[in-house]
């Protein structure tokens, strides 16, 4: 089949400024992407890349130029090279997305339960960064709206308030009532993080994401096999690629889970490699958006639902849909605490 493939730059722009350990995020640069053939007319497909700055592994400064040289390379080929494109997830995951569109003619890119509308997919209320009195308050907001599952980014205020934070949920909600998670981001040092997780396991945390920085294995490894509470890689999988690396870190880690964000992680083919390899270990996961805008979600959602269903039970990390004040219309909505596909409207997405 012949292919064309248009490339529109986007902007989105958050709501409120989105703190992390690397810095205040308040807009987000996106490259859509969208399919069409002169063999099928009138169909077209739409995929979103999202390189996350000073984070993804292709996160370059000539990132529209290879994006077009990657296109080209599908286009002359007619499919996608999978080995070629593992140094590109971001890339890799929104021309995945744009061809299964295309294929499938729809938005719904999986046949399931949550593609069908029938079910939603658990998802975590995910608390930003800031002050105690802010972090509070987007807290209680969260469990108002009816969330069990709560995620605290951690590390922008001192440790004790955080732990002061952490202490004020579970004097109201025990772990039956309210799942809690934090993320570290790698915020704390080899030497101060056993001490930390000590802490934390005091409060029925259910899991901390990368409590140190990444590439330094034995001392994850270490902290794997002697921590009181599960811990979950994230930044620890960027720009391991290779199955053959991608086996070498889970079996010299161990660690309790892995957490995919298919944009960052080898898009959708590379976080399916993550999870069967993590299966095969007894290592549990759960997937994330990326902080893509709607087109993205989507595809992150849709990709939950066939790799953790028929019927999804672990929350998964997928309630950015409201961040930013001009994200692309797709029929998605929070009810509770999970996401829903509702009715058939395929999103306006192929203008710039």
């Amino acid at each position: 089949m012949i292919y064309h493939i248009q490339i529109h730059p986007r902007t989105y722009h958050f709501r409120q400024p989105a703190g992390t350990s690397r810095g205040i995020y308040t807009t987000r640069k996106s490259w859509m992407l969208t399919i069409t053939s002169p063999d099928e007319p009138g169909r077209c497909g739409v995929g979103e890349c999202t390189p996350l700055p000073d984070l993804s592994c292709d996160a370059i400064p000539e990132y529209e130029r290879t994006l077009e040289s990657v296109c080209g390379m599908f286009i002359l080929n007619g499919a996608i090279n999978y080995d070629m494109m593992r140094p590109y997830p971001s890339m890799l995951f929104g021309l995945e997305t744009a061809l299964l569109s295309f294929e499938r003619g729809s938005d719904v890119l999986f046949d399931t339960p949550f593609g069908r509308g029938e079910e939603g997919i658990p998802i975590n209320g995910l608390v930003w960064m800031g002050s105690y009195d802010e972090m509070l308050s987007r807290l209680e907001a969260k469990l108002k709206a009816g969330f069990r599952c709560v995620k605290l980014k951690i590390g922008a205020i001192d440790f004790d308030k955080e732990l002061d934070l952490i202490r004020h949920i579970r004097s109201a909600y025990d772990k039956d009532s309210v799942e809690l998670r934090v993320d570290a981001n790698g915020g704390f040092s080899p030497t101060e993080a056993p001490h930390r997780l000590e802490q934390l396991a005091r409060y029925d945390i259910h899991s901390i994401e990368q409590p140190i920085r990444q590439h330094q294995w034995q001392d994850m490894a270490r902290l794997c096999r002697e921590t009181p509470l599960p811990i979950a890689l994230d930044e620890e999988l960027i720009g391991v690629n290779m199955p053959s690396m991608k086996q070498h870190l889970l079996d010299t880690i161990r660690p309790q889970y892995i957490i995919l964000k298919p944009s960052l992680h080898g898009g959708m083919h590379g976080a399916e490699e993550w999870i069967s390899m993590a299966r095969e270990r007894g290592i549990g996961s759960w997937v994330t958006s990326a902080l893509e805008g709607n087109v993205g979600l989507n595809a992150v959602a849709h990709f939950a639902a066939k790799m953790y269903g028929p019927h999804v039970s672990m929350p998964q990390g997928l309630g950015t849909g409201q961040l930013f004040t001009d994200n692309v219309d797709m029929p998605l909505c929070v009810r509770g605490d999970s996401l829903w596909r509702q009715g058939d409207a395929v999103a306006e997405t192929a203008k710039p």
